[in-house]
């Protein structure tokens, strides 16, 4: 490797890194490349006439034989080392297995945070970037869930019910993995650069095959989707519209041999037709994190033990599409029957269906016990929605 590199890594590292940045190489014909060759370090050693001997497009023979490419890859350690992050190769030991596995893997990954959260077993959690208070309440909660039995939550850090997913983890004070869809330095949505940062202090990751600096660019999302899946042993879907990228996680699902969960929903909201239609075609039916639970291996299970013994009160509260019936004043049923998980309704709708039974002063003081439970939740514009 060229002595201007300005991070120290290995000649396999530096290798792989260079191949990433050969126009129209891509992840799948690097790698067959490599295996025709033996040796990631041999591509470089191999002559232009090899190398469009190999059926490599021009650019890219061109780029590998005149070291356009390690130009390149020395350019990108130097942002790498700037940004505090780092990169991990197909060839690393520590490169997740179950990723490895998968059809197309990518042959770079980067890091921002905690290497080990990779290799550690996990469920993915995904669904739409516009869910209802419903979907935001389940994976949030289902993510809290299992997030404090020890799993790993993977998702993609993008609006919806990928954050709440996130947010779930970093309530349970677990570890959870974003999969972007953008550089490791390029947080995006901007407004989940606080939640980044939260899961980074907790052991978690940030991880991308896309090189530094890389803009949300539409088609990246998809792509990115693969690992989301590859990484996990299964993947739980809450709520996705017929033609949603949650489909294509649940479809690289499939095709990698993992589970795939599904939380259902109101057969009358659009957004449950990904997970409806999943149920159908033999998805795993989610009420409650046991139903996940309970389908992971039993060494997984032995192995995941330690984090779900001790102290039964310190558990995170466990969330149930059926859950027992609440010890509620008579007020408070009143008000709790009004409001609805899908639907959020008005303060002064309350008042006024509720009237002439309740006071607004009496609503308003059920409507506080009820958010204090963690029942309801207030939502702009003093709309109600439940949270179970």
């Amino acid at each position: 490797m060229s002595s201007a590199a300005p991070q120290t890594v290995s000649e396999t590292l530096f290798s792989w890194l260079a191949l990433t940045m050969t126009p129209q190489l891509g992840p799948t014909r690097s790698r067959r490349l490599v295996e025709r060759l033996g040796k990631v370090e041999r591509v470089f050693r191999a002559s232009l006439t090899e190398l469009e001997a190999f059926g490599l497009p021009a650019v890219a023979a061109q780029s590998l034989a005149l070291g356009t490419s390690r130009q390149s890859a020395e350019q990108e350690l130097a942002r790498v080392a700037a940004s505090g992050a780092s990169l991990m190769c197909f060839d690393d030991p520590d490169y997740p297995e179950p990723l490895k596995n998968i059809y197309d893997p990518p042959v770079i990954l980067y890091i921002r945070g905690n290497r080990g959260a990779l290799k550690a077993p996990g469920i993915a959690v995904v669904g739409t970037r516009h869910p209802t208070p419903y979907g935001v309440g389940m994976a949030e909660r289902l993510s809290c869930d299992l997030s404090g039995r020890g799993l790993i939550i993977f998702s993609g850090l993008a609006r919806g019910v990928d954050s709440a997913a996130h947010r779930g983890a970093v309530q349970a004070r677990g570890q959870t993995v974003g999969v972007l869809g953008t550089g490791v330095d390029v947080v995006y949505p901007r407004e989940n650069k606080k939640l980044a940062e939260q899961m980074l202090e907790q052991g978690g990751a940030l991880i991308s095959e896309f090189p530094m600096g890389t803009s949300p660019t539409p088609q990246n999302f998809p792509i990115r989707n693969r690992i989301i899946s590859g990484l996990s042993v299964g993947v739980l879907v809450v709520e996705a519209g017929e033609y949603s990228g949650t489909r294509i996680t649940a479809r690289c699902a499939l095709e990698q041999c993992r589970e795939v969960f599904a939380v259902p929903g109101n057969v009358t909201n659009r957004l449950s037709w990904g997970p409806n239609t999943l149920i159908k075609q033999g998805a795993k039916l989610v009420a409650t994190w046991e139903d996940i639970w309970e389908e992971l291996p039993s060494q997984m299970r032995l192995r995941l033990q330690p984090a779900v013994v001790g102290d039964e009160s310190s558990k995170p509260e466990t969330a149930s599409l059926f859950p027992g019936q609440p010890e509620l004043s008579p007020h408070e049923r009143k008000v709790f029957a009004l409001i609805k998980a899908d639907t959020a309704i008005q303060i002064d709708e309350l008042v006024e269906r509720l009237d002439p039974d309740l006071s607004s002063s009496e609503i308003f003081s059920a409507l506080f016990e009820l958010e204090l439970s963690g029942r309801i939740k207030q939502m702009a514009g003093k709309n109600f929605v439940r949270m179970f």
